[in-house]
């Protein structure tokens, strides 16, 4: 088996754990919420039918991205994965967005005299469980997207931990709408309202690196610097210019003009250019897009 195909195999076995985790959380959750009466309990279990749709989403473009170049796309499918991050992280957006609504309009109408209906504790026991059960879902998925090198899945476990906030403010809530009182039924909402705020930002930071990568932002300068020291430690090399990077998926792609000494031969520089090509590959990775140009110095 491949190395990208284990990859792809990694990226599903993670996310189809998660799926079935958040299934068992979206039924879970929102059941308690009926039965407890608590609004912000179900507003947490959508939350959780949110994450099986992005562990969805993420599935089908994964796989995509993992199928070798072809006569339509010749420099992979790379950014289908990057389509996929895009994805989950205007699906936090929308979530965030959709709690701060609530939780607003909830604060508006108790301010204007409307009662907050009390939740039982069965809300709170559905809390307490989707906390620890989606921080650890977290760690898992992030520590496999980090080791195969996977932003989808990186993205994705944030989105596990943004369910975990979520869950912490409903917590938060519900505990002081159970024991403090009809006057502090108002944290529900003010505590949701918070989380809904650290979504947000989650989602930003997620969000930002992949439509740079979709716009065809030039990779950081220090990764340029990086590849303009390999280049000039070639012998042989006498300058460079037009360096040109991006990101296409989980590979680096860069073109670059090298100056060769006009007394090498045609076969002594395309070497030059080979040996180049092999080692920013060996530094950044085999799936690497490199282009060299070669002209007389």
């Amino acid at each position: 088996m491949s190395a990208q195909n284990t990859r792809i195999k990694t990226i599903n076995k993670v996310t189809i754990v998660g799926s079935f985790v958040n299934l068992l959380l979206t039924a879970g959750k929102i059941c308690a919420g009926i039965l407890g009466k608590s609004s912000a309990m179900v507003a947490d279990g959508v939350h959780s039918l949110s994450d099986l749709v992005t562990d969805i989403v993420l599935i089908a473009f994964v796989r995509v991205s993992g199928k070798e170049r072809d006569e339509n796309h010749k420099y992979g499918h790379g950014k289908y994965e990057t389509f996929a991050t895009m994805l989950v992280s205007f699906a936090l957006m929308i979530v965030g967005i959709g709690i701060f609504w609530t939780g607003a309009n909830k604060v508006i109408d108790s301010l204007h005299g409307a009662m907050i209906e009390q939740p039982s504790i069965i809300a709170l026991y559905a809390a307490t469980a989707s906390i620890i059960s989606k921080e650890a879902l977290f760690w898992y998925t992030k520590i496999v997207g980090k080791k195969i090198k996977s932003t989808a899945v990186i993205a994705n476990a944030w989105h596990h931990r943004s369910d975990a906030f979520s869950s912490i403010g409903t917590a938060l809530g519900i505990s002081g709408a159970i024991f403090l009182g009809e006057q502090w039924r108002i944290l529900d909402p003010i505590a949701g309202i918070i989380v809904s705020l650290f979504i947000l930002k989650v989602a930003w930071k997620i969000a930002h690196p992949s439509v740079n990568e979709l716009l065809e932002t030039s990779l950081p300068k220090k990764t340029e610097q990086q590849i303009a020291r390999i280049i000039m430690n070639h012998k042989g090399v006498k300058n460079f210019h037009n360096l040109r990077t991006r990101k296409i998926g989980n590979a680096i792609a860069a073109d670059v003009h090298i100056k060769i000494d006009k007394n090498h031969s045609i076969e002594s520089a395309h070497d030059i250019a080979t040996d180049i090509e092999k080692s920013i590959r060996k530094k950044f990775g085999k799936e690497s897009n490199i282009v060299i140009h070669t002209e007389p110095y």
